[in-house]
C-alpha cells in the first residue's frame, strides 16, 4: 500500500471507531464509583422482562471476589473474568414476579465493606414471549386456508414445470 493510502485508511478507521468507543464510554449502564479509584459496572441488557437473563460485569475491583445484588434477582457471586482479576462477571435470572420499573443493581467488591457502585436495571411489564418473538398474534382459519392454498399452488406449479421439462421435444 502506498503511504498516502495507509494514512487515509488509518484516519478512516479512527473516524469509524471513535463513535463506538464514545458510545461504550457513555453507555447508560456504566457508572463510576464515587469512592477511591475507578470502578465501572454494567448490566446487559439494561431492559429485561421478568424471567429474562442479564449479564453482570464490574471492572476495577482488583480482587477475586465480589457480588451483585438487586431486588429484581437477589444476590449473585461474581467470578474473575481473567487471571489478573481486572473484571468480575456473572449472570442472573430476573424473578418471574419482579415488579415492573427501575431496579438498582449494587456491585460490591471484596465482600462486605468493600467498594460499591450501582447501575439501573429496567424490568418491563409482562413475560417475554418466545417462538416468533411476539410478532405473531392469533391466526384465523381463513389465513390458514389462504396459506395452504398458496403452498399447494406452488407445489402444483413445481410439478407442472418439472414434468414439462422432462417431456421430449419433437
Amino acid at each position: 500500500m502506498r503511504p498516502k493510502n495507509v494514512a487515509a485508511a488509518t484516519v478512516l478507521t479512527a473516524a469509524t471507531l471513535l463513535p463506538t468507543a464514545l458510545a461504550f464510554a457513555l453507555a447508560p449502564g456504566a457508572a463510576a464509583n464515587n469512592s477511591g479509584g475507578r470502578l465501572v459496572a454494567s448490566v446487559s441488557p439494561t431492559t429485561v422482562a421478568p424471567g429474562g437473563r442479564v449479564g453482570l460485569n464490574v471492572e476495577g475491583c482488583g480482587t477475586r471476589t465480589g457480588t451483585a445484588r438487586s431486588s429484581a434477582f437477589g444476590t449473585v457471586n461474581l467470578t474473575p473474568g481473567n487471571l489478573e482479576a481486572t473484571n468480575l462477571f456473572g449472570s442472573a435470572t430476573v424473578h418471574r414476579n419482579a415488579s415492573p420499573g427501575t431496579h438498582t443493581v449494587t456491585f460490591q467488591c471484596d465482600g462486605l465493606g468493600g467498594r460499591t457502585t450501582t447501575v439501573s436495571l429496567h424490568v418491563t411489564p409482562g413475560a417475554a414471549r418466545g417462538g416468533l418473538g411476539g410478532s405473531m398474534g392469533q391466526v384465523s382459519p381463513g389465513e390458514i386456508a389462504i396459506g395452504g392454498a398458496l403452498v399447494a399452488g406452488a407445489l402444483g406449479a413445481g410439478v407442472w414445470y418439472l414434468r414439462r421439462r422432462a417431456e421430449p421435444t419433437a
